[in-house]
């Protein structure tokens, strides 16, 4: 079977880069699209819940406004007393004053209830209104007005003059320069008592009143058509007449209208989907926010007031992004692909060459570099780090024979370890069966010399408790579960202590020690047995590696001044920085007249395993764990520990640094019982710190 031909570089390319690009510029349109849908919406919403909330408070001014002027004019001395033609001129006078349009006015006798003067077509107040005056024939306090109705303005009144609109609507629609034909109304009509000198009712005074209100359902508006609905769920106004006089459980998305009450009802003003609002089964928007309305003086009411527009109008903007999302997304496919056809031309020789070097070379050593003379940076610089890639593959040949040398190396020390650990084991091992077998096999003389092959057997037990305890420390560290008990130290107590345990093998060999006098407290942190374990460690190798000659300990203390002095002298001058970072430090130099070190052989000691002369032959004793040991735990307690020989047969100076106290420090200690720092970064904080010591 033949394989297929591999496709051409400029075809590749101007594959992919439409592939990638195709879907990208169309989930761009899409997201675009969402979000401008989304940015409409939320604005649709906050304009249509602002809508609402002004025509509540339009409708609440308007009925309290009217309220109040027909409680003047019922209380006017002409109504009051004054003769029928006289009350009429008085009517007159005050429909040219109100505010607001009246259609009719209705005056009723107080007794009878009759018609006494009227400009209706039909009665405003129907017989079945429990009207409150009614009642009582005395004036009360709570007898002032009645709201009797709230209904849709008839068709002879749906397009009047707007000339007496309320003063707040009327502001508004000045400042927006809205004409007329964008304003409907809706009737209220009130009622109110009119009571003689006497104080025994006289009139029952009812208006029908035109309130209006600024309402627009077309294409990009978010005023939207009024809708009250009182408090019992009667639908006092509606952009369909059919819908006026229903509850709202008798027409569609009656549960979400009923939660627009109850959301009113607890004070909340928002905006709500609604999905049979219309009998066309459109989705609209309802702003909605509650008004209260005072019914009587005693009484009032909680309407919804909504602000409902079509969810097309509200996202008619949303055409127009399309169409320019359209254009553009056709713009960038066409610029994609003249931008492929051109890269893939400018690219396709530049690659051809260096793919040409790549197969030329066949031997390292005898490198040529790429051609670099492209008029394109990129692929100069690719020239360069292909010249360079071939030089670092030869550096990195080296440093792999390097890296297998010093595996072998690493082999070598652990074969060397495994048998010097053994070789130290077994002696002690071998001591303390003979010694033991001896004294339980009856092969001594006396009690005297039972008890010399005891303490033998001892001091060989202590012996390979302390290269036990070695092997454990190491590993501890090495995985990171060591843990110290720092605290504020004497460095004096720590010295003598060590000094008394060594002063009797130093005796032995002849050697003689130099101890400081120190008077001064010195205080520093630190883990008191660890401390004491790497002091007497050094000093021990100090003794072990020393036939003849001295011992001598110094210890001295360097404050901030004097490492100040120190950098002066070798001509440079510390910084701020670093002189607020410096702290004073205590400085324990053990030096001895020993063997000495080669200096090629002195950083290879603080390395665990690592030994001078590591063959099981070698004249001194030992793991090559103690300075490794002794480092690290010095790191621990924030010091550093050094070592330095001028050579063979010079001696050995190790010198010891710690950190000393501040007083600040020394005085929060003396408060603060001493605390375990943890070194393991697997245990959490909470769990159990491992005491780990040493018996020297």
């Amino acid at each position: 079977m033949l394989r297929p031909r591999p496709r051409s570089f400029r075809r590749i390319l101007l594959l992919r880069i439409l592939l990638v690009s195709i879907p990208i510029l169309l989930l761009g349109q899409y997201v675009t699209l969402r979000k401008a849908r989304t940015s409409l919406l939320d604005t649709a919403r906050q304009n249509l819940t602002s809508s609402a909330i002004r025509k509540a408070e339009d409708i609440g001014l308007s009925v309290q406004s009217l309220q109040a002027s027909l409680q003047t004019v019922s209380q006017t001395a002409m109504l009051q007393s004054g003769t029928l033609s006289e009350t009429q001129a008085q009517l007159k006078q005050f429909t040219h004053r109100l505010s607001f349009e009246v259609n009719c006015i209705q005056l009723n006798q107080g007794q009878t209830e009759a018609i006494a003067l009227s400009t209706c077509d039909t009665p405003l107040i129907p017989t079945s209104t429990p009207l409150p005056w009614l009642e009582e024939q005395l004036k009360t306090e709570q007898s002032s007005f009645y709201l009797v109705s709230v209904v849709p303005s008839s068709a002879n009144h749906k397009h009047a003059s707007r000339a007496k609109s309320s003063k707040s609507t009327k502001a508004r629609a000045q400042e927006t320069e809205l004409p007329d034909d964008r304003y409907s109304n809706f009737d209220v009509v009130l009622a109110a008592p009119v009571y003689s000198p006497t104080g025994q009712l006289r009139y029952t005074l009812s208006i029908r009143a035109v309130l209006a209100q600024l309402e627009n359902t077309g294409p990009r508006s978010l005023v939207g058509d009024t809708v009250i609905i009182d408090q019992n769920g009667l639908i006092l106004i509606h952009p369909d007449a059919q819908q006026v006089g229903k509850n709202i459980n008798q027409v569609g998305d009656s549960d979400r209208l009923d939660s627009i009450l109850g959301d009113v009802r607890a004070g909340n003003s928002a905006t709500l989907h609604l999905f049979g609002f219309m009998p066309e089964g459109n989705e609209w928007l309802a702003g909605y926010n509650g008004v209260k309305v005072s019914i009587s003086p005693q009484d009032s009411q909680i309407w919804t007031v909504l602000a409902v527009t079509p969810l097309g109008n509200a996202l008619h903007g949303l055409k127009d992004i399309r169409q320019v999302l359209i254009w553009l997304t056709l713009g960038l496919l066409t610029a994609n692909c003249l931008l492929a056809l051109y890269i893939a031309r400018g690219l396709s020789l530049p690659i051809e060459r260096l793919s040409q070097y790549a197969q030329e070379i066949q031997d390292l050593s005898h490198l040529k570099e790429a051609p670099r003379n492209f008029k394109i940076y990129e692929l100069n610089h690719l020239a360069k780090v292909l010249t360079r890639m071939m030089k670092r593959l030869e550096e990195r040949a080296q440093e792999l024979r390097h890296a297998w040398q010093d595996a072998q190396l690493a082999n070598q020390l652990k074969s060397e370890f495994l048998a010097n650990t053994s070789h130290e084991l077994r002696t002690p091992l071998n001591a303390i069966i003979g010694c033991i077998r001896l004294v339980r096999d009856g092969c001594c003389d006396d009690r005297s010399e039972e008890l010399e092959f005891l303490e033998r057997a001892d001091n060989a037990a202590i012996h390979l408790l302390r290269i036990i305890n070695d092997i454990l420390d190491i590993a501890k560290i090495e995985s990171g579960t060591l843990a110290l008990r720092l605290e504020s130290v004497d460095l004096r107590q720590v010295l003598e202590e060590v000094i008394d345990l060594q002063t009797v093998q130093i005796q032995q060999k002849g050697l003689e020690l130099i101890k400081p006098d120190l008077k001064s407290l010195i205080l520093v942190r630190a883990d008191r047995s660890k401390l004491k374990q790497v002091i007497l460690n050094i000093i021990n190798n100090a003794v072990k590696f020393t036939e003849e000659g001295s011992i001598t300990i110094d210890v001295r203390v360097e404050t901030n001044r004097s490492q100040s002095e120190k950098l002066a002298k070798n001509g440079k001058q510390p910084n701020a920085e670093e002189s607020e970072s410096a702290e004073s430090r205590v400085l324990i130099a053990i030096k001895d007249t020993g063997i000495g070190i080669d200096p090629k052989q002195q950083q290879k000691l603080f390395r665990p395993f690592v030994m001078v002369d590591g063959s099981t032959t070698r004249k001194f004793e030992g793991t090559g764990l103690g300075l490794a040991i002794s480092k690290n735990l010095m790191n621990l307690m924030g010091g550093n520990i050094n070592l330095h020989s001028e050579g063979l047969m010079q001696g050995a100076t190790v010198i010891v640094m710690l950190p000393v106290m501040a007083n600040s420090e020394i005085k929060k200690d003396e408060d603060t019982p001493p605390h375990f720092q943890q070194t393991s970064k697997n245990n959490s904080a909470g769990s159990e710190a491992i005491a780990v010591g040493k018996e020297v």
